[in-house]
């Protein structure tokens, strides 16, 4: 009988005849090495195509996200001014509130001073005016009003109106700081917004400040005379579904009897109306 053994090699003993033995060699069973590296080539090329699919579906969602925002917006701004007389105002001449940002400039500039203002009488004179601290539409008048008629009176209203796009977005958020409203804006301070106005979706802010307005006119003493602004801005998207934001600016002054000169009128802003989920995007 005999017997090898090499590393790597087992032997049995076998008999080669009657009485002998034969030491037959077999394999040693091993891991089989080139399966794992298949398996970890396999594995590690399919995370890679995962990788690369994630990364092509959040590039194409966010390009898809970013186009569609910008192919729907649309910024808007809508303003009117309307004097309300009960009597006839003589040699008239207003500076009415036109909104405009910290640095004076109206985004109503264009319209107004290509006379594209809706509702003007044809002996109105109207001008865009910059003070410096504000922007103000001067008007001037021979007369405004209608006398009145078997002892009563009869009221006059006239509106100005004037719109205007945007197509950067506006910041409806914080206006005062960036976007356009009535000013001078003076002793501003936070009041409670219009119950209806807040829900689940929107939140906004509503506060009160002291603006100016000038007036200059002849009228009878039991003449009432009123001038009321408003501007509304908004910024309107579409997505997945109609979306939009927006702020409001308001201001009201009531007078008597004849005036010269400026009066102080209190005004009205409500911001951060709506949605604030529009994509960021550079402008």
């Amino acid at each position: 009988m005999f017997f090898l053994s090499r590393p790597g090699i087992s032997s049995i003993t076998v008999p080669e005849k009657p009485g002998a033995a034969r030491c037959i060699r077999t394999p040693a069973v091993e891991p089989a090495r080139g399966d794992i590296m298949d398996k970890i080539i396999k594995f590690t090329l399919g995370l890679f195509v995962l990788i690369m699919i994630l990364f092509v579906a959040v590039v194409s969602y966010t390009s898809y996200i970013d186009t569609t925002y910008r192919n729907s917006f649309s910024g808007t701004y809508v303003y009117s001014c309307t004097i309300t007389t009960d009597a006839v105002l003589s040699n008239v001449t207003l500076f009415l509130p036109v909104p405009a940002d910290l640095k004076g400039t109206s985004p109503l500039d264009v319209q107004i001073s290509g006379q594209h203002v809706s509702g003007v009488p044809e002996d109105w004179t109207i001008t865009l005016y910059d003070t410096g601290k504000a922007t103000l539409l001067k008007v001037t008048a021979p007369s405004i009003g209608q006398p009145a008629v078997n002892g009563s009176a009869q009221t006059t209203a006239i509106t100005l109106a004037v719109n205007a796009s945007s197509y950067t977005p506006i910041d409806t958020y914080t206006p005062v700081e960036n976007a356009a409203v009535f000013r001078p804006v003076q002793d501003i301070h936070t009041v409670a917004c219009p119950a209806g106005d807040v829900t689940t979706d929107s939140t906004p802010e509503c506060s009160e400040y002291l603006t100016s307005i000038y007036a200059d006119y002849t009228a009878p003493l039991s003449a009432s005379v009123s001038i009321s602004a408003s501007l509304e801005a908004t910024n309107s998207w579409t997505i997945f579904k109609p979306e939009s934001n927006g702020y409001k600016n308001r201001l009201y002054l009531l007078m008597h009897g004849d005036n010269h000169g400026w009066e102080t009128s209190r005004g009205w802003l409500e911001s951060g109306i709506g949605a604030y989920d529009a994509p960021k995007t550079s402008t």
